[in-house]
């Protein structure tokens, strides 16, 4: 097996706080969030009413009607994401050579529940459309069919881990030889009433219907769970090889990667973080590093109860006393749990950390919960020069994921 260093070459970001890679990271640096009283449904029955959404003219204006109306709402946001990618890496694809990653964790729920709802009301015909919409691989399909795309094609399902695992998958296929350039890809979309009942029903969700700024609150005090987001997000990885060999501008450098399960509880994590812990020190083997090298932590901090004290003591375990000093940081304050597409734009988000010299907020921390102590990054970015981040994706049925960046040399 042929091993091969994996490059970042393009990136797309389509978000509740902006629709490309620029106005995503400016908004996130300044702090601003993109959570309000959800738009595209009705809440007004709902015990939940808020979200992170993307704003619709950024995808109308990008799409034709046609285009539209045979894409699943994820699979707009996916698309849009990998166009801007593709034309930031500005690699003309060899079509045998090039392949896809997808990550998207409910696929096309939205359009599921919405059909449903059509047809229980009035009993129309439903569309010739509507399986080969919802289907998670669509987003997949559309992208290979705009870009010739006939290389590998692998949709990944790992709840809120998909998009980084994407990312894993994309880098062992580089690795292995069986592709020059992989485009990494995440989708998602599920504000809706049954996901919203049901996260609502389990505690899942924050309740702060009236102060949506301020809903999303990873490892305050005072958090009462995550808010959903959406959103699109996309990375073209080469082979250094490739990359150089066309001269193409590379952002950094993907070092190592981690995934593995808990294999203890539906939703829960393992006590103290265990599985998570796990896969952080495989990440950091992969990626020939040692703890004390890593410059900035992207936490997965989706602001659940559980789920943010076990993955401060996952930290905790991993880092030891580094820990005190290591910056760490969510970005879900701004954008909401953007699932599948959040871990791929929370790497965004650490490549230009690393190229920028920043570390992004944390909106709304304003009292640390003491179990979740460590060194964090609150309510405004901070500059700093560090060559290493790590991003952090932990999913429901115990997935847990980890990839590791780094400056480019």
């Amino acid at each position: 097996m042929r091993t091969a260093r994996v490059v970042i070459t393009g990136m797309g970001a389509l978000t509740p706080i902006g629709g490309d890679v620029k106005s995503y990271w400016e908004n996130l640096i300044q702090g601003r969030c993109g959570i309000g009283t959800l738009r595209h449904i009705d809440p007004a029955a709902l015990p939940v009413q808020i979200g992170g959404e993307v704003e619709e003219e950024l995808v109308q204006r990008r799409l034709t009607r046609q285009q539209g109306n045979k894409m699943a709402r994820f699979t707009r946001f996916a698309y849009l994401a990998a166009q801007e990618a593709v034309e930031d890496s500005g690699c003309a694809f060899h079509p045998y050579r090039t392949g896809i990653t997808m990550g998207s964790a409910m696929d096309g729920v939205l359009e599921i529940t919405k059909t449903q709802d059509s047809f229980t009301q009035n009993g129309r015909r439903v569309s010739p459309f509507f399986v080969p919409k919802v289907l998670g691989n669509m987003a997949a399909c559309q992208i290979a069919m705009e870009y010739g795309i006939q290389g590998p094609s692998f949709t990944v399902n790992t709840a809120c881990a998909s998009g980084v695992d994407a990312i894993t998958l994309a880098v062992l296929l580089l690795r292995s030889g069986r592709a020059d350039v992989m485009l990494a890809v995440g989708g998602e979309s599920m504000a809706c009433a049954p996901v919203i009942s049901s996260l609502s029903g389990a505690g899942a969700l924050s309740r702060n219907n009236g102060d949506p700024l301020h809903a999303c609150r990873p490892f305050d005090a005072d958090r009462d769970g995550f808010v959903i987001g959406e959103g699109g997000g996309a990375l073209v990885l080469e082979t250094e090889e490739h990359a150089r060999a066309r001269g193409a501008h590379i952002y950094g450098e993907i070092l190592g990667v981690g995934n593995n399960n808990d294999a203890y509880h539906l939703t829960s994590p393992r006590p103290h973080g265990e599985g998570g812990a796990r896969c952080m020190s495989l990440a950091l083997m992969d990626a020939g590093l040692n703890p004390e090298q890593i410059g900035y932590l992207n936490a997965h901090g989706t602001a659940t109860r559980l789920g943010d004290v076990c993955e401060c003591d996952a930290v905790r375990s991993v880092f030891g006393e580094y820990a005190k000093t290591l910056p760490v940081s969510s970005t879900k304050g701004a954008t909401g749990h953007m699932m599948g597409a959040g871990g791929i734009t929370e790497v965004i988000a650490c490549v230009k950390g690393i190229e920028e010299g920043v570390l992004p907020p944390t909106l709304n921390l304003d009292h640390v919960d003491p179990a979740c102590e460590c060194n964090h990054v609150p309510k405004e970015a901070r500059e700093a020069s560090y060559d290493y981040a790590m991003s952090n994706a932990l999913g429901f049925g115990g997935q847990n994921a980890c990839v590791i960046v780094g400056r480019y040399r």
